[in-house]
């Protein structure tokens, strides 16, 4: 794979929002660093609203009105900031030097995610229907098993997803529901068999289980110890993990 290729598809892709801090310094003003940038006006000023909301300091002077719809600039912090992403630049290229497979970086960039979703399976979008103001996003797994992720259409246009895109699909470990073989799965609802990997008691509370997966994924649920009993699920038994698509969040690299 060509470094043109690498550049665009994994982590030396230019977050617009941090590249828009450089197109304000050389611009000063919103309406032409957003031209500048390919964003939209409104896009531009959310982007800076996230921008100084995230940052402890913020990075974007802004005022309102005035030729060319406004100015800016950046603060003391945001030239620094800006400093700091020129400098990451230089080392993500050399990264991108060393990686013996495009696909190395993908890996790493899964593994430094960081959330408090019990459940993080990585998917590839195939499919995207529109209903309503929302979307719903079919994922591919590993090994071909699917599940499928609602999401309001303005996500789908921030998160730039498409078919193909790669995502980590965040799931609670609370929104699952854990099914035996008399219970009627939900309709429109994911539902995922596996095989009860183990089940961690606890003193005062839900048990954690843990479904193992065909694909080698493994899912975390929580239940009422009397639900299981009255199912009799134990270890080694089949098993049902049911999610509302509603439940599922999506997760892409910067």
């Amino acid at each position: 794979m060509s470094l043109p290729t690498l550049l665009s598809q994994h982590i030396v892709r230019r977050p617009q929002r941090i590249a828009l801090l450089q197109h304000i310094a050389e611009q000063g003003s919103i309406t032409r660093a957003a031209k500048s940038a390919g964003l939209s006006y409104k896009a531009a000023w959310d982007a800076i609203d996230e921008l100084n909301n995230l940052a402890q300091k913020p990075l974007v002077e802004r005022s309102v009105g005035g030729k060319g719809g406004g100015g800016a600039k950046l603060s003391t912090e945001g030239e620094r900031v800006l400093r700091l992403y020129q400098k990451l630049q230089v080392l993500q290229a050399q990264v991108l030097e060393a990686a013996e497979d495009a696909s190395d970086l993908d890996l790493l960039g899964r593994l430094m995610l960081r959330t408090s979703a019990r459940n993080q399976l990585h998917g590839k979008v195939v499919a995207i229907e529109t209903q309503g103001h929302n979307d719903r996003v079919r994922l591919e797994l590993a090994e071909g098993l699917s599940i499928a992720a609602q999401i309001t259409h303005d996500s789908t246009v921030r998160l730039d997803l498409q078919t193909g895109t790669e995502v980590v699909a965040l799931i609670k470990a609370g929104w699952l529901d854990v099914l035996g073989s008399g219970d009627e799965a939900t309709p429109g609802h994911n539902c995922l068999e596996g095989v009860i990997e183990e089940i961690l008691d606890a003193e005062d509370g839900p048990c954690e289980v843990r479904i193992g997966l065909p694909n080698g994924q493994t899912l975390c649920a929580l239940a009422e110890p009397w639900h299981l009993q009255s199912r009799k699920l134990t270890s080694g038994k089949p098993v049902r993990a049911q999610f509302s698509p509603s439940n599922v969040l999506l997760g892409t690299p910067l």
